[in-house]
């Protein structure tokens, strides 16, 4: 079984689709999403979580609809309880060679062949995997419907935020600890100034500076 729901982002993030698949007949269900597709700066990173559906960490969500604090107070929890989790990332030269939509498979594909319990079903924020021989679904905004995709997109974005805190360190005056990479005004402004550095995607409109409109230098 391989489809594609298309989700109301109305719903609240609950366990029914993790509980009628478990009535099914499904023991080992995996959520996956990832974090840093758009982003202009750094890796992909994707996460495959397989929660214990009798231990599941109270208020798990989108990931965007939580505070920094938040996240990672409930990937804490969620590393302690879930039955098997796995992280992936994809760097940003490696983006620029495949395109970002297959720097995404990729990252979940490799999350989820990374998991030491194989899962016998994938719940995937808005993709499919093809080539990977798992019944899987595509939940558009699945991150805000399925708590097995939020607790993969808490996952892969309290990891990814950590991995730009550090970039921050190594290439400073981007501002990468704070944006994380993605096209703010303060991070165009900083590609103006010092140019893309080892963890820009090239390929990415508005990284190389000559690509910005003549008028941003003066914002």
């Amino acid at each position: 079984m391989s489809h594609r729901t298309n989700g109301n982002r109305s719903n609240c993030c609950t366990a029914e689709l993790e509980r009628r698949l478990r009535a099914a007949g499904y023991r080992s269900i995996a959520g996956v999403d990832e974090v840093g597709r758009g982003a202009l700066a750094g890796p992909v990173v994707a996460a495959a979580v397989v929660l214990n559906l009798d231990q599941i960490p109270e208020g798990i969500d989108d990931s965007k609809k939580l505070t920094p604090a938040r996240r990672g107070s409930l990937a804490q929890e969620i590393r302690r309880t879930a039955v098997a989790l796995s992280l992936a990332l994809v760097e940003s030269h490696q983006v620029d060679r495949l395109n970002v939509g297959r720097a995404t498979r990729l990252a979940m594909r490799q999350a989820v062949e990374g998991l030491e319990l194989k899962p016998n079903y994938l719940l995937i924020d808005a993709l499919r995997l093809h080539g990977v021989a798992i019944p899987q679904e595509g939940i558009i905004h699945g991150d805000a419907l399925s708590v097995s995709i939020a607790a993969a997109s808490i996952i892969a974005k309290v990891a990814r935020d950590e991995m730009m805190r550090q970039y921050d360190e190594i290439y400073p005056g981007y501002g990468f600890a704070r944006h994380v990479g993605y096209g703010t005004l303060e991070h165009r402004q900083a590609l103006i100034r010092l140019g893309p550095c080892a963890i820009h995607r090239l390929s990415f409109h508005g990284v190389i500076p000559d690509l910005f409109p003549d008028d941003l230098s003066a914002m």
